[in-house]
């Protein structure tokens, strides 16, 4: 399977996957503002990244206005706040065979380049 959560509105994802060559013919691509990450999705990607923790993004804008930096938030916390607002998912999210690459860091980028070689 080769996957792809990202935001259509995002110039950062955009370039990213035109760097990559990504297209609707070669990944499943999924905007997450118009289609919403559901909680089976969730699991999925937390079942190959190892923890909601690693897929939830602290620079969404919401961290800081919902007061979630000087709080304690579980797994449970994450996820739900990922599910309920899709800007705390950390992006893009590639999934490639049963890889999960999360982020826009240039290690990452292209590791996702390797994997889809």
């Amino acid at each position: 399977m080769r996957k792809i959560y990202y935001l259509a509105t995002c110039s950062t994802c955009i370039r990213i996957i035109k760097e990559l060559g990504i297209t609707d013919s070669n990944f499943d691509m999924q905007d997450i503002k118009t289609q919403p990450i559901t909680s089976d999705h969730l699991d999925e990607m937390k079942g190959l990244s190892g923890s909601y923790e690693s897929l939830f993004s602290r620079r969404a804008m919401k961290y800081k206005s919902m007061g979630l930096a000087s709080q304690q938030l579980s797994e449970q916390d994450y996820k739900r706040l990922i599910v309920e607002e899709y800007t705390f998912l950390k992006r893009p999210v590639f999934i490639v065979d049963n890889e999960i690459f999360v982020g826009n860091a240039k290690k990452i980028v292209d590791a996702v380049g390797q994997a889809i070689g």
